[in-house]
């Protein structure tokens, strides 16, 4: 059974969340017995005693000659200690500012690990009758929530054509796939979920201690600010419906012809992500692009069992502009990978529902670049108002046409772009 494991390893550094780990790791020296640093939790491979799930079979990567967007590689291997850390947040500072979107390598997850886990995440899809999918739709337009199920075609894209996305995912406390804390063995879960919570439960907790925090981190070395500023702000236990302990599994379907010409092949507009940070599971069917500083839309492309980040309207409140929200866009796969069904799994991280977006003035970065706000610290939204905003927003009202070509609506106050 797969589960959280504790790396016996010697690490000197002050725990800074011990209460996340169940064990905290004593070092004896004569007779001195020093506490350690805690050592993240661990996603172990599954054993041969896991349950059985339909295997996923990725298809191969598109062969067409695509126009790429050059994006960094962040070697995590180096984010143990202070001077990597220190590395690290200058290579990522940069790729924020310049293309807003970067890979992770070497997080500690292993390929086959990575297999294991988009088969499980294809079992909500697949494994699960429409009916029982219904029991636990989500209530975005009422509640502006995505928790629970999203199905397909409730969101308006655009010339009268409804979406072809469905996902899954909910928050820490209903816990069902893709949301687990510590309150897992109490809920409830669609059927074909239940035996495979544990499992789960271990892939969530290694993104939020492992990539998460450790993104976080170096976002705030980046602003010269204490490491655990952002951290602080994204704890694994503190209540609140923000989807920062969500995982959401998600699988785009084909469309038919008709549909992809009145949409000029658009599957989701051009848009900013609401949270703080995304972490997307790199797979092989291109259709993620982003908008680069040229104004071409460029293609995302897939590494194997690398991650794929980038930051939201949340971070970009926080910083001050200095961490700017990517515009990104899903469209049509290339010709070779036309029909396929397009399962993703992302990590989308919140502030707690309860922290104003304003920037952070306490930044040697802020006080000497200058803060970039979208609106007065006193009219500036909490994560939970901006959250449900957006929510309740995208695919159910209607979009003001602007001279430009783009489309945009109002959330507290603030306007909201969609870029066609």
């Amino acid at each position: 059974m797969p589960e959280l494991s504790i790396r016996r390893v010697r690490v000197q550094i002050l725990c800074d969340e011990p209460d996340a780990c169940p064990v905290n790791l004593l070092e004896s020296a004569g007779k001195r017995t020093k506490l350690l640093r805690y050592v993240q939790p661990e996603f172990r491979m599954p054993s041969l005693t896991v349950p059985q799930v339909p295997r996923h079979v990725a298809p191969p990567p598109t062969k067409e000659n695509l126009d790429y967007a050059d994006l960094a590689i962040i070697d995590f291997a180096k984010v143990h200690t202070p001077e990597g850390r220190a590395e690290l947040a200058l290579e990522v500072r940069d790729a924020l500012s310049v293309q807003g979107f970067f890979y992770i390598i070497n997080h500690g997850l292993t390929q086959h690990e990575n297999e294991r886990i988009f088969d499980i995440a294809d079992v909500p899809f697949n494994s699960v009758p429409n009916e029982e999918k219904r029991l636990y739709a989500a209530d975005m337009k009422g509640a502006g929530s995505y928790q629970g199920y999203k199905m397909r075609s409730v969101l308006h894209i655009d010339n009268g054509v409804l979406d072809q996305l469905e996902h899954y995912n909910t928050d820490s406390h209903r816990a069902t796939w893709m949301a687990v804390n510590h309150d897992i063995a109490r809920k409830k879960h669609p059927k074909a979920l239940q035996t495979l919570m544990p499992e789960i439960e271990s892939f969530i907790k290694f993104n939020h201690f492992e990539v998460l925090h450790n993104i976080l981190r170096l976002l705030a070395i980046g602003l010269e600010l204490p490491e655990e500023t952002f951290v602080d702000q994204h704890k694994f236990d503190v209540l609140g419906e923000s989807y920062g302990k969500t995982e959401t599994a998600l699988i785009y379907y084909p469309r038919t012809e008709e549909d992809e010409e009145k949409t000029k092949n658009v599957w989701l507009k051009g848009h900013t992500d609401l949270g703080s940070v995304t972490i997307l599971w790199s797979q092989p069917i291109s259709a993620l692009q982003i908008l680069c500083s040229d104004g071409k839309w460029r293609w995302v492309k897939h590494i194997d069992n690398a991650v794929v980040v980038n930051s939201g309207d949340a971070m970009d409140f926080l910083s001050g502009g200095f961490y700017k929200c990517t515009i990104h866009r899903v469209v049509q796969p290339p010709p070779d990978q036309r029909g396929l069904t397009r399962l993703g799994i992302f990590y989308f991280a919140m502030p707690h529902d309860d922290v104003k977006l304003v920037p952070r003035l306490d930044s040697p970065v802020l006080q000497r670049v200058g803060v970039k706000r979208r609106c007065s610290d006193d009219r500036a939204p909490t994560m939970e108002s901006w959250r449900q905003g957006r929510v309740r927003m995208y695919g159910f009202v209607q979009l003001k046409k602007r001279e430009d070509g783009n489309e945009e609506t109002i959330v507290d106050g603030l306007p909201v772009t969609f870029f066609n």
